[in-house]
């Protein structure tokens, strides 16, 4: 395996892992799922609070509604197939603004 394709593969990895996380911690802290409802609120400052935690979180909450959809709904394979393209991109591109954090942070080599 090359080099750049272990780098994507350890973006794809954290990516959905801090999805995880920080989904996991509002869920706790909330006491209900986050979704992109969080945008619709009335209040301004809540909603403008709530994009960067949806840019970082997103992944986790697309895989959900999408395996949610098809067990409920009976969603089509290629929706989920494409979700599923769509969340690992977007897990890789969230993994990687953190590792390079982490970079210029001086925590990774």
């Amino acid at each position: 395996m090359s080099p750049e394709a272990l780098n994507s593969f350890f973006a794809i990895l954290i990516g959905f892992a801090l999805a995880g996380a920080l989904t996991s911690g509002f869920q706790a802290f909330v006491q209900r799922p986050p979704g992109f409802g969080l945008l619709a609120q009335e209040a301004a400052p809540k909603a403008f609070a709530a994009v960067p935690f949806l840019v970082f979180a997103a992944p986790f909450i697309i895989m959900r509604n999408t395996v949610r959809g098809r067990t409920i709904e009976g969603r089509r394979v290629e929706f989920v197939a494409l979700a599923t393209i769509i969340a690992g991109f977007w897990s890789m591109m969230s993994g990687t603004f953190v590792l390079m954090l982490l970079e210029t942070s001086g925590l990774i080599a």
